[in-house]
């Protein structure tokens, strides 16, 4: 079960003016479950997105930065097609096509071209994907558009989600009230190397397309790029940007202005708290854990402490089994990759509790307290490097024997 996500409240939810959200059950993997969505964008949004950097990209990945390249100025994107069941990824040649007929199959049904379209996928890598059960399903998908249809649309794109995973804020910007809301879907594989599994945030805020390039990047790398459930970096990673401008206020174009400053932190609060729903929900998780890394002379060293513990199968499994065997996470620690590191004035820190000073056990630390923290759903990793100013969060799960069961078990 998930540790403290619920599934979202639809009312919670508000419809961004400018897209419409369609889904169906195309059959691709399992009968019965909506594995198809369709987002239509209204003419003239801005669309920016980054995407994984796994060598071994799948086709859509492909497709869809082709696509945002070769898109004429005067054009924009119109639509967003996303798959489950199928990662169309190790594909070759014939997953490129594939993933090219789609888009076309749907821009003749939006009437718009096919570089107007994006193609995504989820599911098994190295499976062809079902091409005529895609396309048949694209009219349901047509047919099924609406502004309300969000919480569907986080449904559809779910694999081995437990719930969907929907955040939405109202925001102010230089008084005009804006829209933020956004879905993702993601619970294993999850190690992002920009983004997360798939994620869409849309907006009804008239944003300069340099500008929602650069929200979309910033936003990852303080949310996706901060979390971690296996340490694996998927070849589907996307996390999409929209901003139809229809929120009736000036364009936000200048990067210092206080307009721009609202915009940027109210798309990461969104990304952020759909990256944290993502580590909630990881695979067989049973505890949420935050690494804080302070004291690092750069953010990068921190966050390299912190992926050292949040990836370490040995802390992983001992915060599954409550077990406050925290020697495991000074190993982890030491581990990082940091060459230079003086051991002797690192401290570490588990919730309230002093762990380590100096680079050994604290005098008054007593396992009956680490013990107390270690039972807890919700658990704060800290630890101070004592080189520096900078630091940089980590948010990641335990692992459990769930999780192997739910991998060893994928495609059965």
């Amino acid at each position: 079960m998930p540790v403290n996500l619920t599934p979202p409240d639809p009312k919670s939810i508000y419809p961004v003016t400018g897209v419409t959200l369609g889904v169906a059950a195309a059959g691709i993997r399992k009968p019965g479950r909506n594995d198809l969505l369709v987002i239509r964008l209204d003419d003239g949004a801005r669309v920016a997105a980054v995407f994984t950097q796994n060598r071994f990209c799948a086709a859509p990945v492909v497709v869809a930065r082709q696509h945002l390249t070769m898109l004429d100025p005067e054009a924009s994107i119109r639509a967003l097609l996303v798959n489950t069941g199928c990662a169309n990824a190790g594909t070759g040649r014939e997953g490129v096509a594939h993933a090219r007929e789609t888009c076309s199959a749907l821009g003749e049904l939006l009437g718009c071209s096919s570089v107007q379209v994006l193609p995504f996928s989820t599911g098994v890598i190295m499976e062809p994907l079902p091409i005529e059960r895609v396309i048949a399903g694209l009219p349901a998908c047509v047919n099924d558009l609406r502004a309300d249809n969000w919480v569907s649309a986080a449904e559809a794109i779910m694999t081995t989600d437990s719930v969907p995973k929907a955040v939405s804020k109202k925001i102010e910007v230089e008084g005009a009230g804006v829209t933020i809301t956004g879905i993702a879907k993601g619970a294993g594989m999850i190690r992002p190397n920009m983004a997360t599994m798939l994620a869409f945030v849309a907006t009804d805020a008239p944003v300069a397309l340099p500008l929602a390039r650069a929200a979309v990047s910033h936003a990852a790398r303080q949310s996706f790029n901060c979390i971690t459930v296996d340490g694996d970096t998927s070849t589907n990673d996307a996390f999409v940007l929209v901003a139809t401008g229809r929120a009736g206020m000036p364009e936000i174009a200048d990067p210092k202005s206080a307009a721009c400053g609202a915009f940027f932190a109210g798309v990461t609060a969104v990304a952020t708290e759909l990256a944290q729903a993502i580590v909630r929900d990881g695979e067989g998780a049973t505890k949420f854990i935050t690494v804080r890394v302070e004291g690092g002379r750069i953010p990068e060293e921190c966050r390299k402490v912190g992926y050292a513990i949040a990836h370490s199968p040995l802390v992983k499994t001992a915060f599954f089994a409550s077990d406050p065997n925290l020697g495991r996470i000074l190993a982890a620690i030491g581990n990082a990759g940091i060459g230079d590191l003086a051991v002797d004035r690192v401290e570490l820190y588990l919730d309230d509790v002093p762990v380590a000073k100096n680079g050994e056990r604290c005098p008054a630390y007593r396992e009956a307290d680490g013990a107390r923290v270690m039972a807890k759903s919700e658990i704060a990793v800290r630890v101070v490097l004592n080189r520096g100013a900078t630091a940089a969060t980590v948010w990641t799960c335990d692992l459990s024997h769930d999780y192997v069961r739910i991998n060893a078990e994928y495609r059965t």
